[in-house]
């Protein structure tokens, strides 16, 4: 019977009228096996290809994902395979999956297998470096600065691994009251991405961790595989922790290294990155406070004879000397200037001296004490007047004579030419 008749069965199921087993099996086999042939990619984590037998059972995984399928196939297609396929090895494989009604499973009869080659890994590599640069996620302003004493260090390593053990060692060794904690994961193949990303989450999430090193020794380009992977990648953008990546040796260049916020050439230069040396540091201190204790002895000094050049100024040396000179200088000024008033009320009272016997010689009383006399003919109601000609004093006129010490009147007798 063919799947199409045997998925044609009765309508739909409900309480009254449920489907057998046997229906609802056949009826998922129609579906899977309209699917058709597909070509698939993934990492071969188990083959079990025992002498003998007809066929070979494999298990293929995303790598990216905690999902596997079950693989059957020949094992002459394994052994015709111009590449020794070993567990880790990344392939893709050609065929048809089908569901066992029996057992209830879905596997894939795969028809051909292709290892997938370093020159291939290689391009993938660079596409997705060139999506992510294109996307920002290692953009240097995206980068995290480091603390400079990080109380607790996460590390993500292999267990019993050189790379653990020179991040403890010189860690421990530059600073012993260093605190790690440890996360242990695969480094390489199927089970790495899952369990670092794990590991990564839960060191992010401790608020005691404050960096976190990602460190694994070299390899070949299939065993860095993982930390190019696009899901740990942007798990690694995306922590709030800042992360070192010290993945292999300085010509390894995973695109972990790009996205973290800081790259160490090795695992002992992450340890150097991350953990201060306490002796360098010690020394540090001592030159800082041996220079800061120099810089202020001079300043001290400077000031100190800054104030002495101040105390010894004359002004502050000797104050009252000063007001002293300034005395002395208002009074010797209050004496010249005395001088020079009496000086000027001598000269001016010389003057007015001058003026007064100028004006007493002109004057005149002055004519008159040398025997001249004024005459001034009365006027009858008004004041005398000067007497200019002897035809204003005809006889009998009434005169008034002013000499010297005195005056007189009289009277015209007559007049003389």
């Amino acid at each position: 019977m063919s799947a199409t008749n045997q998925t044609a069965g009765p309508g739909p199921s409900s309480a009254e009228e449920p489907w057998p087993v046997r229906t609802v099996a056949m009826k998922v086999a129609g579906w899977i096996d309209r699917l058709g042939s597909v070509w698939v990619e993934g990492q071969l984590t188990q083959i079990n290809a025992r002498p003998g037998t007809r066929t070979a059972f494999l298990v293929l995984r995303d790598p990216s994902a905690d999902m596997s399928l079950s693989v059957t196939c020949s094992p002459q297609l394994l052994e015709r395979s111009p590449v020794p396929l070993t567990e880790g090895a990344q392939v893709i494989l050609y065929g048809k999956l089908s569901f066992y009604t029996g057992r209830g499973t879905v596997s894939l009869r795969a028809t051909d297998i292709r290892a997938v080659g370093v020159g291939e890994l290689l391009a993938r590599v660079e596409r997705l470096r060139s999506l992510l640069a294109a996307e920002g996620l290692f953009d240097p302003r995206l980068k995290r600065p480091l603390p400079f004493l990080p109380s607790t260090i996460g590390l993500i390593t292999a267990r019993a691994s050189a790379a653990e053990k020179d991040v403890l060692t010189v860690a421990q060794r530059r600073w012993p009251a260093v605190r790690f904690e440890v996360r242990h994961t695969p480094v390489q193949g199927p089970q790495a991405v899952p369990a670092i990303l794990g590991a990564l989450k839960e060191l992010n999430d401790n608020s005691d961790v404050d960096v976190i090193i990602l460190a694994r020794g070299g390899g070949s380009v299939e065993d860095l595989l993982p930390f190019s992977d696009e899901a740990l990648c942007r798990a690694i953008s995306a922590a709030t922790t800042p992360i070192v990546s010290a993945i292999g040796h300085e010509p390894d260049s995973p695109l972990s290294d790009h996205v973290a916020d800081l790259r160490a050439a090795t695992p002992t230069d992450a340890a150097k990155l991350v953990v201060p040396d306490a002796v360098a540091e010690q020394n540090l201190v001592a030159d800082l406070r041996s220079r800061t204790a120099a810089a202020l002895r001079n300043w001290v000094a400077r000031e100190a004879r800054g104030l002495e050049m101040i105390r010894h100024r004359p002004v502050l040396a000797d104050p009252i000397a000063g007001i002293e000179r300034r005395g002395e200088e208002i009074t010797r000024l209050r004496e010249a200037t005395r001088r020079d008033v009496l000086r000027e009320l001598a000269k001016q009272e010389t003057l007015v001296e001058h003026l007064r016997n100028r004006s007493q010689a002109l004057g005149p009383a002055a004519t008159l004490a040398r025997g001249y006399a004024v005459v001034q003919r009365m006027v009858a109601g008004g004041d005398p007047e000067v007497l200019r000609s002897v035809d204003d004093a005809p006889p009998g006129t009434q005169i008034r004579v002013r000499v010297a010490d005195g005056a007189v009147t009289a009277a015209v007798m007559g007049k003389v030419r």
